[in-house]
């Protein structure tokens, strides 16, 4: 099966009906073939971003425990490498949301992500590899 990372952006377009990506990206979810992967720290931002309406929240945190996305844990052993990322991508800059990303790009050797910002068009990961963005929002 297809694996693919999801960033925030596309998870908050999702619930927010009001965002200029709901529908294009209510439509890509409902076509993508394949299991996706996000990080506790993107789903930290999600919820943080959707805070104007608990309701809404809680439709995403429901739509999660139903199997709709994979999230995966990032450990302590990560934190040096997570230190790394922020380092090299310090011009971006490259928040901890993207850098857990990128770690379970490694981890779980997924070369692929939803997003909406440019930001993952800079990033590499340990391979020295883009990880494509198969979102096309423009």
């Amino acid at each position: 099966m297809k694996k693919c990372l999801i960033d925030a952006g596309p998870l908050i377009a999702l619930f927010d009906k009001d965002d200029k990506f709901h529908i294009s990206v209510k439509e890509f979810i409902k076509r993508y073939e394949g299991r996706l992967y996000s990080s506790w720290p993107v789903i930290t931002e999600v919820l943080h971003m959707l805070d104007f309406n608990v309701s809404v929240q809680i439709d995403f945190l429901k739509w999660i425990s139903r199997g709709a996305l994979d999230v995966k844990q990032i450990s302590i052993e990560n934190i040096s490498r997570i230190i790394d990322l922020s380092e090299k991508y310090s011009d971006v800059p490259m928040d901890f949301a993207d850098a857990s990303l990128i770690i379970i790009s490694e981890l779980e050797n997924i070369n692929e992500i939803i997003a909406i910002d440019s930001d993952f068009y800079i990033y590499r990961n340990i391979r020295n590899e883009y990880i494509k963005n198969i979102f096309n929002y423009h």
